[in-house]
């Protein structure tokens, strides 16, 4: 008999509902409880999704539900102790992005997960879909051969209201800037597609908003395959654009969307000589977007049969060390920055803040 995962979802802020809209897509996932500190948020959210139960505090509702998985949808800042205290409770974890405040959070939050014998799944929906999927499989494959130059761009706007927020744009509650809160996106999909980075030289920049941290970011990215890869990160574009572009020895990948795509934001152009081949090369029939829902129904059916975590969802800390070295590499002004400086680097294990280049005001 099938059992039936019991969640409780933890914020009830925007991204909530994109969790509770997939437990409640799926045929063995049920929604028992929620919680936030906005208690009037709470129950607006419960009424809304038919949640029976709204607690004030975590700590109450893990005593009193046992919950099977819990849905961490809080501010980045917190993300650690939640974790760490349902996973104390006997919880599977699904945290948004990014996961942690800092490498040795994420470090300490997947040690609790393998002592309390659970799992940890970070929400990179990004990773979802049937294109990527297809793609990484051909460049993997190496039916494209090797994979030589991407760009990587994450173009979005955020005005001056959206950092008004009182823990937004601050180091110690949001953990950095729009590389860490928006970037890790894009960032995690090329990863997914590129594999294991080995060197980053970058810089933050403060171009336009009022905040601590940087509202842009540019990069250069080498992987372990050989690929290089410009990667630019900007809350001050008003032409919004998510985009990847993957040169590879035989084809052109792209895709351009801006919070999800499906196989119209794909595209596949063959180099010179290359166009037969390329009618293998095709996307499926068959087309699943990015979302949530795919990426927790995948996470759900491993829970229930007792597996790993499907690719959707594995390996939590790539990205997540990438994005780091992106600010270890400003904090050394440029410098190249690989895994192995990573993991011996005090300072930026233990956070983000780096130096940002200022240049507001400048040219008027």
């Amino acid at each position: 008999m099938t059992m039936t995962l019991r969640c409780a979802l933890v914020g009830t802020g925007a991204i909530a509902n994109a969790h509770a809209r997939a437990v409640a897509a799926h045929p063995n996932a049920q929604l028992v409880a929620v919680t936030d500190h906005n208690r009037a948020a709470a129950d607006d959210f419960a009424e809304r999704w038919h949640v029976p139960a709204v607690y004030d505090e975590l700590d109450e509702l893990l005593a009193a539900e046992h919950p099977d998985v819990v849905h961490i949808c809080t501010p980045p800042g917190v993300h650690h102790d939640q974790t760490i205290t349902a996973f104390a409770a006997g919880a599977h974890v699904v945290v948004e992005k990014p996961p942690a405040s800092s490498l040795v959070e994420l470090d300490e939050m997947r040690a609790a997960a393998a002592a309390a014998g659970k799992q940890l799944a970070v929400v990179f929906q990004q990773r979802t879909g049937t294109a990527p999927a297809h793609f990484r499989r051909l460049l993997q494959d190496g039916v494209l051969g090797r994979p030589l130059i991407a760009v990587c761009q994450t173009l979005w706007y955020r005005d001056a209201a959206y950092f008004a927020v009182p823990w937004r744009g601050k180091w110690e509650t949001e953990g950095g800037g729009t590389t860490l809160g928006h970037g890790i996106h894009q960032i995690d999909l090329l990863a997914f597609l590129l594999g294991d980075w080995a060197g980053v030289q970058a810089r933050l920049w403060r171009l336009d908003r009022e905040t601590q941290t940087e509202d842009a970011s540019t990069a250069t990215v080498t992987f372990e395959s050989g690929v290089v890869a410009q990667v630019v990160t900007s809350a001050v574009s008003p032409r919004e654009i998510s985009s990847i572009r993957i040169d590879t020895q035989r084809a052109t990948i792209t895709v351009e969307h801006l919070y999800g795509h499906g196989h119209e934001n794909w595209s596949i152009t063959p180099a010179p000589g290359f166009e037969e081949e390329s009618a293998e090369w095709v996307l499926p029939e068959h087309e699943e977007r990015s979302d949530h829902a795919p990426l927790l129904r995948d996470v759900f059916d491993a829970l229930i049969a007792g597996e790993a975590l499907p690719p959707t969802a594995a390996d939590p800390a790539r990205s997540f060390e990438l994005v780091a070295a992106i600010y270890a590499s400003a904090a050394a002004d440029g410098a190249v920055v690989t895994p192995a400086d990573l993991a011996r680097h005090p300072t930026h294990r233990g956070g983000f803040a780096s130096p940002v280049i200022d240049l507001r005001g400048t040219g008027a």
